[in-house]
């Protein structure tokens, strides 16, 4: 039903800036809790922010807190996450997912819709 498209990845420097945009079809964001998800080589998924629909509120993981902020254009139907001061630990495949069903927002069995994923790679 929702089709969700990432970019804006790349390779940096350590200390340097990325924002990954999510655009979405088939339906409109402002129905969903939305996040974002970070895969690592040799590590699980794990959520990085979401950002909930119902409580119009946002929370991110310990690890990017104070440096990645996740927000949302509705008009133009795209999620956001600025990353700034970046570390090689950043690292990972970044995903895109939509529509939160429930339980700890940062387990990606809890959400329905999913992105192909955008590459962040962070040099030291």
């Amino acid at each position: 039903q929702v089709q969700l498209v990432e970019s804006g990845g790349g390779s940096v420097q350590a200390g340097g800036s990325l924002r990954l945009s999510c655009a979405a079809s088939g339906d409109t964001i402002t129905k969903y809790s939305m996040a974002w998800f970070r895969q690592a080589p040799g590590k699980e998924r794990e959520g990085v922010a979401v950002i909930y629909t119902s409580n119009k509120g946002t929370n991110t993981a310990d690890s990017v807190k104070g440096r990645f902020t996740i927000s949302q254009d509705n008009a133009k139907n795209t999620l956001y996450l600025q990353m700034d001061s970046l570390k090689p630990d950043d690292t990972g495949m970044y995903y895109c997912a939509a529509l939160w069903l429930g339980g700890a927002w940062s387990l990606s069995r809890n959400y329905k819709y999913w992105g192909q994923g955008t590459q962040v790679t962070v040099s030291s």
